[in-house]
């Protein structure tokens, strides 16, 4: 079995692009480093709107990676920059990637919103716009785990 998680995060305005960049920018060289993670991606969506999936071999690996480093530094910030976040997790028989289409039905069938500080209209029901899945950008482990 593998461990998906989705997250969907919106970016309120131009001010936060800098900082949150900086941060991802670290949070995606942790990941690459975690116990656990198997792969993922990145998908840059419209308004601002970032996209990440990644697959873990369990969910315990994922909740290290959150509490650590570079992710638990960003993680307080995130409801001052974003209007919308949202986050789904669900588990599978493979560590195949699923589809972009896919993480997308899963997020509005299964997601939860994330507190933010100033909510858009859309946050609350996870109604926003579908995802323009065009480049994505793989994520892989720099050292795959056996």
């Amino acid at each position: 079995m593998a461990f998906v998680s989705i997250t969907r995060l919106r970016i309120r305005a131009w001010r936060f692009m800098p900082a949150f960049a900086l941060h991802a920018h670290r949070s995606n060289a942790q990941v690459r480093q975690a116990d656990g993670f198997v792969g993922g991606s990145l998908l840059a969506d419209r308004k601002r709107t970032f996209w990440t999936m990644t697959v873990w071999r369990e969910p315990e690996d994922m909740r290290a990676y959150m509490r650590a480093g570079a992710h638990a530094a960003a993680m307080p910030r995130l409801s001052g920059w974003c209007d919308e976040a949202s986050v789904v997790h669900w588990t599978q028989p493979d560590d195949t990637l699923p589809s972009w289409m896919e993480a997308d039905r899963r997020m509005r069938g299964d997601g939860r919103p994330s507190n933010v500080r100033h909510p858009a209209g859309t946050h609350g029901d996870l109604s926003f716009d579908p995802p323009r899945t065009a480049y994505p950008v793989p994520l892989r482990p720099r050292h795959p785990h056996g």
